[in-house]
């Protein structure tokens, strides 16, 4: 219990350390003056003007550690930003190497600019002059402006001196071995937390599973298998952001190495971004496939009870729903992980929507066709009209559907020939074959014939039929004799109802038909051909004789 709980308060506390880095480099950069070495990295602040002629800012750094922010046009700020480091880095050195000296800051207006001096003892360094671009940065005046620069100077230099002191790097060295410790045991609970999360995940891997399984089985399966996944790869992604803050926090500790973490985030910054955009986009695709599997096998597992459907024809429409689904969650996710990821790295997405919506209207044009196909073959599966396996008759074609996909169905009909049918061509469908099929037998039996003893022989023989395991197994109900159903040229007309399961309504009625000529020889009724009775009236005779004497 106690383990539960201090791998849940790790865990929670890394995915936390997560959240912040991931939310330090994705939001917009402010600055602070806590003592935080992530607070020190800075960029140039881009204005809404273009051009070389536009103004920005950026930070003036002394020993990685961001001082205050200055103003200039684009063409010459890196250069004045260059300078004054420069200067503050030599000042910096010549004050922590005399411990005794003295350090002054002051101030010395030059028309309606200020100029900052430092002077240690007898040197005076000229550190850099205050224009309006700087006063606009705080929105305040050119004096009060130079007075907050002098104080962030005084408190800099004055914390760049202590950072020398061997007390101070002691201290950090120390700081810096706890962290490691701290990262090495958080790293080995990651790794054994990994470690299980893998054998639990191949426990539900579908490939596993080479035998016949139900469709809820397998979907449970599936559903278990992308949660694991993902918990999987928030693990991995959280031991290697926890190895990279924590080097970057270490770096952060010295000022001799805090310039390198501050070239390390600036590099990391964009591919970062990208990154963790690629990540989510990736989560997300799989916990839709999830969700897809957990509602597929909730609706499945209704409607398996409710029409009591073969497994074989459930996943094939499990198999395509899933898959179309999951097709329009994956393209969603990764447009829209595109465009956030371009948007990311500063890049205008507005003309990028524009060409695309241009793009797919021209698509969509000139593919009316194939989308009516798709359309219309998703509303088949959906609805279940048919399946493969199925006999089917659309208009004046029929036979047994051995292919279909979104696109087109193919019929293979009596005579072996294959049919191919675009989906959006089928209006009407005929299904001899859903759920089950019926054995509709008209039996011709002549006039003459004694009519009850015709009924009762044919009752007797589909009861027999019935009571054969052989066939029993394929007829579900007992046969109906339904009596005498019309008079044709042949006959009575007797109509049997036999309902079989799909597909054997044929071999039960050979059958029944083999079975009944033998059992209607024996009784001496005849099965009468088709016929015709001409009656001539005595009058009509006399007249054709007396034609043929004349």
């Amino acid at each position: 219990m106690i383990f539960k709980k201090l791998k849940t308060l790790l865990t929670s506390g890394i995915l936390a350390g997560v959240m912040i880095l991931a939310g330090f480099f994705l939001a917009p950069q402010v600055q602070s003056q806590l003592p935080i070495p992530f607070n020190n990295i800075t960029q140039p602040s881009p204005s809404n003007q273009q051009g070389t002629n536009a103004v920005i800012s950026d930070c003036v750094q002394l020993q990685g550690r961001c001082l205050f922010r200055i103003a200039a046009q684009k063409g010459e700020l890196a250069e004045r930003v260059e300078q004054i480091e420069q200067r503050l880095q030599d000042l910096a050195q010549t004050y922590a190497n005399d411990e005794d000296a003295q350090l002054t800051i002051t101030q010395e207006q030059v028309g309606n600019l200020r100029d900052i001096y430092a002077s240690i003892g007898y040197k005076e360094y000229r550190l850099m002059t205050v224009t309006s671009e700087d006063a606009k940065l705080q929105q305040v005046d050119i004096p009060t402006r130079t007075e907050q620069i002098i104080e962030q100077l005084e408190q800099g230099l004055e914390q760049a001196q202590q950072e020398q002191q061997d007390s101070f790097l002691i201290r950090q060295g120390m700081i810096a071995l706890v962290s490691l410790a701290i990262l090495s045991l958080a790293n080995l609970a990651l790794s054994r937390w990994r470690w299980r999360l893998k054998r639990a995940k191949a426990q539900v891997d579908p490939s596993r599973f080479s035998g016949p399984q139900t469709v809820q089985t397998e979907l449970d399966q599936r559903q278990k298998w992308h949660f694991r996944e993902v918990k999987l790869l928030l693990v991995q992604i959280a031991q290697i952001i926890l190895w990279i803050g924590g080097i970057l926090f270490i770096l952060g500790l010295f000022p001799q190495t805090r310039a390198a973490q501050s070239t390390v985030i600036t590099a990391l910054k964009i591919p970062f971004r990208i990154s963790v955009v690629a990540i989510i986009t990736y989560i997300a695709i799989r916990l839709g496939y999830a969700l897809i599997a957990r509602f597929t096998n909730a609706i499945t597992s209704h409607y398996s009870l409710v029409h009591q459907e073969s497994n074989r024809r459930l996943q094939l429409r499990v198999n395509t729903i899933s898959a179309i689904a999951k097709s329009i969650i994956a393209v969603t996710f990764v447009i829209i992980g595109i465009l956030v990821a371009l948007s990311s790295v500063g890049l205008d997405i507005a003309p990028i929507l524009a060409g695309a919506g241009i793009i797919g209207l021209a698509v969509s044009l000139a593919s009316q066709n194939l989308i009516k196909d798709t359309l219309n073959g998703f509303f088949i599966i959906l609805e279940d009209q048919y399946a493969v396996g199925d006999v089917i008759n659309v208009g004046d074609l029929g036979g047994l559907v051995e292919n279909m996909n979104l696109r087109i169905t193919q019929l293979r009909d009596s005579e072996g020939r294959l049919i191919t049918i675009p989906n959006s061509e089928i209006r009407a469908v005929a299904n001899l074959s859903s759920q089950w099929s019926r054995a509709d037998l008209p039996i011709p039996v002549a006039y003459q014939t004694d009519v009850d003893k015709a009924l009762s022989l044919i009752g007797q023989i589909a009861q027999q039929m019935n009571q054969e395991p052989q066939w029993k197994a394929n007829i579900l109900e007992p046969p109906e004799v339904l009596g005498v159903d019309n008079f044709d040229d042949r006959g009575l007309i007797i109509r049997v109802w036999i309902k079989t399961k799909p597909l054997k309504q044929w071999d039960v009625s050979r059958e029944f038909r083999r079975r009944l000529k033998v059992a209607f020889d024996k009784a001496g009724i005849p099965i009468p051909p088709p016929q015709q009775q001409v009656w001539f009236e005595r009058s009509f005779a006399t007249n054709v004789q007396g034609n043929g004497h004349g």
